[in-house]
């Protein structure tokens, strides 16, 4: 269920609601505020998964790299990447160790946070356009799934890539493709349209993250490139420690989503 002020509160608003452990996907939350993947990792780490961002630039498009040890950044005013995300996962050589609301037990000097442009930012301007968002209709986290295309490795990391999904009429599918298109910075235009099974997933009723959302007649799946790819990079690679946000419990930043809106 969302928040009955979701819609019309600002970042600071919210990332305090998320530090007194409000709990909840925030598609939806903030309009006209651009939100962010989160992941952070001990700096031995960074450099190779900032390689692995430059070579996979539709699902890992940075944002914004604080220094080690830093807590915030410009995206972030007074925020603190360790508490004011709704919900974090933790790993430990690629396992989940703790799903958490604050991560401060865990912080550490050598940490480098990386924030990652996520798909809820052009969401508003598609549903100005007319286009629907289902998980946003049905108060549902964002499906999300893995699919059999793999990203270029780098260094010690490497995974496959992750998509969002979004159910688009069949006569709306060029509108959904014009209206990401402007949004490059935060994955841009579909990956892939269509049959699922050509991209290695099985069952849009069972998503690898988030929650299932109704496909009606007449629609089409759309498949975008997705923030939690990297996460799946972990999950694959099992460095000794990873911070991440939860799928679909994002960084909402200070940014403005027409700040990554290109003419």
């Amino acid at each position: 269920m969302t928040h009955p002020d979701a819609a019309a509160i600002d970042p600071i608003a919210a990332r305090a609601l998320f530090r007194d452990g409000l709990v909840t996907p925030t598609a939806g939350w903030a309009p006209g505020w651009t939100q962010a993947n989160l992941l952070t990792l001990p700096r031995a780490d960074a450099y190779d998964f900032l390689l692995f961002a430059q070579r996979n630039p539709k699902s890992c498009p940075v944002l914004d790299v604080l220094d080690a040890g830093d807590v915030s950044g410009p995206l972030l005013g007074d925020g603190d990447i360790r508490t004011d995300v709704p919900l974090y996962r933790v790993y430990e050589y690629g396992e989940m160790v703790a799903e958490t609301i604050d991560v401060t037990s865990w912080w550490r000097p050598d940490l480098v946070s990386f924030l990652i442009g996520c798909s809820f930012t052009f969401e508003a301007a598609l549903l100005d356009a007319g286009v629907p968002v289902r998980h946003i209709e049905q108060g549902r986290n964002v499906p999300m799934y893995r699919t059999s295309r793999r990203c270029r490795p780098a260094g010690s990391l490497h995974g496959p890539e992750v998509v969002s999904m979004r159910p688009i009429p069949a006569d709306l599918v060029a509108t959904a493709v014009r209206v990401t298109s402007r949004y490059p910075a935060v994955h841009g235009v579909p990956v892939h349209i269509g049959d699922p099974e050509a991209i290695g997933i099985g069952d849009l009723s069972a998503p690898d993250f988030g929650d299932p959302v109704e496909i009606r007649p007449g629609e089409i799946p759309g498949f975008w490139a997705c923030g939690v790819t990297p996460q799946a990079a972990v999950m694959e690679s099992r460095p000794a420690l990873a911070i991440g946000h939860a799928p679909g419990h994002m960084v909402i930043t200070d940014a403005r989503d027409s700040d990554y809106l290109v003419p």
